[in-house]
């Protein structure tokens, strides 16, 4: 794979005359500690969005595959509530009953909230078959092929906007990243070729003449400014809920989904006996 430096004519400045002791000047020297800067940034944002998505995808089958399991235990320790309060007579009893019973109480636009596995009604079918062994309909898969993966990484490199000369090139990076974004985040490998070939077939990256030390310390400032504030995004990523389950499987969530659902469905179960104990006392 052809580096964003390769394709923008080599390090600026690695041409030019050297002291006659041979020692690069300090020009260089800064030049060329701007540019391995400039790659490791991309790099690890390469890698903090691809995880970001990660997370999204995982976040989304979470939700869609155990969201109808967790409603159920929420009913569930509403009614075993109930129960012992009716049972007891005891006010803090009736309290905690209340309580559990104002966690499942429908909320307006809960079918948006939900992803279409419940309404102020109550369960879906799809969501009720998904407690016993009726047939569902699996949830909706969005995670980009290895191709996309490969083609969305050669993108980054390429079209990055911290490789941008100036605004006005750093303005149309930016725009055609988040055009790769979206399609990346889709898992839309047939828009990421298209994409491909769109940057092929536009304006090649200018040269970048020398830099003036100041600017180039600036330059140099920025980017660790940049790379602070991606590694908040990933702290922030890494220790969420979902983020911290992702990293429990990362070569295979759906056998961390299937975990958590023959837990979720023990624990269904535990509550149904409880209730009927409890009813039937």
């Amino acid at each position: 794979m052809t580096s964003p430096e390769a394709e923008q004519g080599g390090v600026a400045g690695e041409e030019q005359a050297t002291p006659e002791d041979g020692a690069p000047r300090p020009e260089e020297r800064l030049e060329r500690a701007v540019r391995a800067a400039e790659q490791a940034l991309i790099e690890y944002e390469i890698a903090v969005e691809t995880f970001r998505v990660e997370v999204e995808n995982f976040s989304r089958l979470h939700h869609q595959k155990l969201g109808p399991m967790y409603a159920r235990l929420d009913e569930l320790d509403a009614l075993i509530a109930e129960a012992r309060a009716e049972r007891s007579g005891d006010p803090e009893d009736r309290r905690r009953a209340d309580e559990a019973r104002a966690r499942v109480m429908p909320m307006p636009g809960v079918e948006e909230l939900f992803h279409g596995w419940m309404d102020g009604e109550g369960l879906f079918p799809e969501a009720a078959a998904m407690l016993t062994d009726q047939p569902v309909r699996p949830p909706q898969r969005v995670r980009p092929s290895d191709e996309a993966r490969k083609l969305y990484r050669e993108l980054a490199r390429k079209a990055h906007p911290d490789l941008a000369p100036g605004d006005t090139e750093r303005q149309r990076r930016e725009e055609f990243i988040t055009r790769v974004n979206a399609a990346y985040a889709r898992g839309d490998e047939t828009l990421l070729r298209e994409l491909a070939e769109e940057w092929a077939k536009g304006p090649a990256p200018a040269e970048r003449g020398p830099s003036r030390s100041e600017e180039l310390y600036a330059r140099l400032e920025w980017l660790a400014q940049r790379k602070e504030l991606l590694s908040l995004v990933a702290k922030d990523l890494e220790e969420g809920a979902i983020g911290s389950m992702l990293r429990l499987a990362p070569d295979d969530p759906d056998r961390l989904l299937e975990e958590i659902a023959e837990q979720l469905l023990a624990d269904v179960a535990q509550r149904e006996r409880e209730l009927a104990e409890l009813l039937g006392g």
